[in-house]
């Protein structure tokens, strides 16, 4: 690290959980965001202002105003633009020395394995069930952390799903990929603005103490925010060992 980056991250550095070697791992790591969204939008910009260094952001949308009451990281100015370009304008004026990779895209598929073994980390802040499901089965494929996040109306929802630990369970341990869950669109259902920044905020808190290796992470743990009377429910979360997403990296 040089003078200038002793002195922007120096609050991290000053923790003995840190410290210059966490520091150091934070800009060595490599996190994977998909969607620019509500919860992508805090959990890339502390992401950035945190120390990672290098951050993807994957989005094929584009900035409306009626993103605005909660995507933080756009701004009227830039209605119209690609999310992902919008995004990582907003990334580099808060930490112009990171690298910030904009992709227009919905990746699937092969491609989107090649993008999650490119990364330390994968914070998915989607907003539909196919998408969270296609990045679990990439991150059990690849052996990637991910870090989960959820919100609509008042309720939102936060894990880990690291299956480099045998016993922690993966998304589909969760919700199934043959169940009938029915997507619920921010559009028609609204959202609490500020309960996205809670959960992208706590999904950036998460994927750093895994690239930093501090703390206890999520896994085998669901956290429920109830937004109306600021509740945290815990949920623990055991793997099933049938699923048929993960039940092969266990024997």
């Amino acid at each position: 690290m040089n003078d200038t980056q002793l002195l922007r991250y120096s609050r991290h550095i000053l923790l003995d959980d840190i410290g210059i070697d966490g520091q150091q791992r934070l800009l060595d790591a490599h996190a994977l965001v998909i969607g620019a969204g509500g919860l992508g939008s805090p959990a890339a910009l502390y992401l950035a202002s945190g120390g990672i260094g290098h951050i993807t952001l994957v989005d094929d949308d584009e900035v409306d105003l009626t993103n605005l009451q909660r995507q933080v990281m756009h701004t009227t100015a830039r209605i119209g633009q690609p999310k992902a370009d919008s995004g990582r304008a907003a990334l580099l004026a808060i930490n112009p020395e990171i690298e910030v990779t904009a992709l227009r895209e919905r990746a699937g598929g092969e491609r989107l394995r090649e993008l999650v073994r490119e990364a330390t980390v994968v914070l998915d802040c989607s907003d539909n069930f196919a998408t969270r499901h296609a990045v679990n089965r990439a991150c059990v494929l690849e052996g990637t952390p991910l870090v989960s996040g959820a919100v609509i109306r008042f309720d939102g929802q936060l894990s880990v799903f690291d299956t480099r630990t045998p016993s922690a369970p993966c998304y589909a341990c969760l919700f199934p990929e043959d169940s009938n869950f029915e997507d619920v669109a921010c559009s028609t259902m609204g959202v609490f603005a500020p309960l996205v920044g809670v959960v992208g905020a706590m999904q950036a808190a998460e994927a750093m103490k895994l690239v930093a290796g501090i703390g206890e992470p999520l896994a085998g743990r669901l956290l429920l925010l109830d937004g109306r009377a600021m509740e945290w429910t815990g949920v623990k979360v055991a793997r099933n060992p049938a699923c048929p997403v993960c039940s092969f990296r266990r024997q």
